[in-house]
Order: C-alpha cells, then structure tokens, then sequence
C-alpha cells in the first residue's frame, strides 16, 4: 500500500483537494496531505468544500504543517508547485528521491527531463570548478555546451504548478479542482499499474 503525501503552502485548498480526489478514486492508497506555512487545525477553505461537495466528496478537513514524521511516513511527496519541491528538498535533503511535483511524478517524460536537467547541472557546477584550477581551453567550450543543453532542457520542461486558487472565487477553485482531477486520474493508473 502507497503511503501518499501532497503538499501544499497553506493546507486549505490544493493539497487537501488532491487528497480528497484521491481518497475517492483509489480506496488502496493511505493519503494525507500538509502545507509548508500551514497552521494546525483550520479547516479547508470554503469554496474548496463546495465545489468539492457539488462532485458528491465530502471533506472533513484540518490543515496541518509538514513535518519530518510525515515526510518518514510517506512513500512519495507530491506537491503543487516546483517551489514547494525545492524548499522540501532544501529543508528534507534525504527526501530528495521521493519528492515530485504532481505534474511531473505522472508525466514520465517530464521525470526523464528533470532527471537529464539534474544530471546538467551537476556537470556544469563540477566544470565550473574545474576551470579555476585549470588552464584547459576545452573546458570553457565543455562548459558552454552544458550550458546550452540545460537551456534546451528547460525549454522542453512544461510549467510544474498546479494554479493556487487563493482568494478567488468558486469558478477559480473549480479550475484548480479540474486542473487536478486531470493528473489525480493520472496518478491512480500510475498507482494501478504497481508503479512508484
């Protein structure tokens, strides 16, 4: 059994959205959800409720903010931008391997690019070091190279957030709960096929 954690800033609207959509569509995963600035114990927002009400899911919600006890917990982290991916990883470093973006944990080809992007970056910061100890010419055309692989990659690389609905109206949440039923229903076919 997955043991899935979605995170979010607040824990109000997108997170506790996502795990609601999960929890009726896939009854095997274990979900929770957490925000990164979360206050303990406030409910879900009220346009997240309604709209949730109105796909006939019932929400009984307290927010929560994520700690090391849940990110143990949790067999993957998938969150609803690639800012909140990053201050995971930067607060979590041992998590790194089992924190995604929503979009991207779905997307395989898009885990491909993240990874290719990763494996740039690592080169580039070692040639960059490199190149102040050494007089190499090679290496400053090396460098430029890596350069413009990571530029191709990034353009290839499609925009990792989930629209935060915060402070809109109902027709703004119920974006957000469509943009997230789209890549929910990815993820159960992901989880149905045994994949983690």
């Amino acid at each position: 059994m997955s043991h899935i954690l979605f995170v979010c800033t607040g824990n109000t609207c997108r997170s506790p959205m996502a795990e609601a959509l999960l929890k009726d569509k896939n009854k095997d995963a274990e979900v929770k959800s957490a925000g990164l600035f979360a206050g303990q114990g406030a409910p879900a927002s009220p346009q997240t409720e309604e709209i949730l009400e109105q796909k006939g899911i019932q929400l009984n919600h307290q927010s929560r903010p994520l700690t090391p006890e849940l990110v143990e917990w949790s067999d993957v982290i998938l969150t609803m931008t690639a800012n909140h991916k990053q201050s995971i990883i930067m607060q979590y470093p041992h998590a790194e391997e089992k924190v995604f973006t929503l979009k991207e944990y779905v997307d395989d080809s898009q885990q491909e690019i993240w990874q290719e992007l990763k494996e740039a970056y690592a080169a580039l910061e070692s040639d960059r070091a490199l190149v102040k100890s050494s007089d190499d010419p090679d290496l400053h055309g090396k460098i430029q190279d890596t350069q413009n692989k990571i530029d191709h990659l990034e353009k290839q690389m499609d925009s990792q957030d989930i629209q935060d609905p915060f402070g809109g109206d109902v027709n703004v949440y119920r974006k957000t709960l469509d943009e997230l039923e789209k890549y929910i229903e990815l993820l159960v076919k992901k989880l149905d096929n045994g994949n983690k």
